[in-house]
């Protein structure tokens, strides 16, 4: 369990039966693309599930949504939570931390690159539904205890998608089709948790130029090189002991 805090919030984090949970502490407003959540909203938790690796057209949970909805249930969580899934082990977290100036961010990852994907690729039929192949999918959770205006929420996200890309070309990780420059996964998700209004300090803007920014690149960039170097080693053990990953 880590804890990070500040005069105005804490997070706390666990990973019970294959699935991390992040205790916000308080709730937060949070932006996400989860298949759980997803969208504008408030919450107090965030998971982060493992699912069992399958083909490109199987989904043997069913609705993404409802099936999480049970699981929070199942762990004692909030319903009304943020929730994602993956085919990476939870023992593949990975967490980076900073801080400046009064305020911090803190990412947590899973990152899986053999669905990797250039975007404006375009899918070949059986991979077009983008909720069916969880295997290779980078979740990206990234928390600052700053209070963001919406425009700044939006930036957040932006900002830790160009550091997840620029850190995939760094490490020249290829499309699944064996195009070079993957910017990312064809199932990505992005989950950014800030504090409420008058909750923490107020950020108009958080793109490049903003410390705030800064440290969102920062962090997310540590989580992905940290998590390609565990994906390598995850994928050559599961190769060796000949399951699929």
């Amino acid at each position: 369990m880590t804890l990070t805090a500040s005069r105005t919030l804490s997070t706390k984090h666990r990973i019970v039966e294959g699935t991390l949970i992040v205790d916000l502490g308080a709730r937060l407003r949070v932006l996400s693309s989860a298949p759980r959540g997803g969208g504008l909203r408030t919450t107090r938790y965030i998971l982060n599930h493992q699912v069992t690796s399958v083909g490109r057209t199987s989904q043997p949970w069913g609705d993404p949504s409802l099936y999480l909805r049970k699981l929070a249930g199942s762990l004692g969580v909030d319903v009304d939570c943020v929730a994602l899934m993956t085919a990476v082990p939870m023992t593949q977290v990975v967490v980076s931390r900073a801080m400046a100036g009064g305020i911090w961010v803190e990412c947590l990852a899973t990152v899986g690159v053999t669905n990797a994907v250039r975007a404006g690729e375009v899918p070949a039929p059986e991979v077009r539904n983008a909720g069916s192949h969880t295997t290779g999918t980078i979740n990206l959770i990234v928390i600052t205890n700053a209070c963001l205006a919406a425009p700044a929420l939006v930036g957040a996200v932006q900002v830790a998608t160009e550091s997840k890309t620029g850190t995939l070309r760094d490490h020249a990780v290829p499309s699944w089709t064996g195009s070079p420059n993957a910017t990312g996964t064809g199932t990505d998700a992005v989950v950014m948790a800030c504090a409420l209004k008058g909750h923490g300090p107020w950020q108009a803007y958080a793109g490049t130029h903003t410390m705030v920014g800064a440290m969102i690149g920062q962090v997310t960039a540590d989580c992905l090189t940290q998590g390609l170097v565990r994906a390598a080693q995850w994928m050559s053990s599961a190769s060796s002991a000949g399951s699929s990953v």
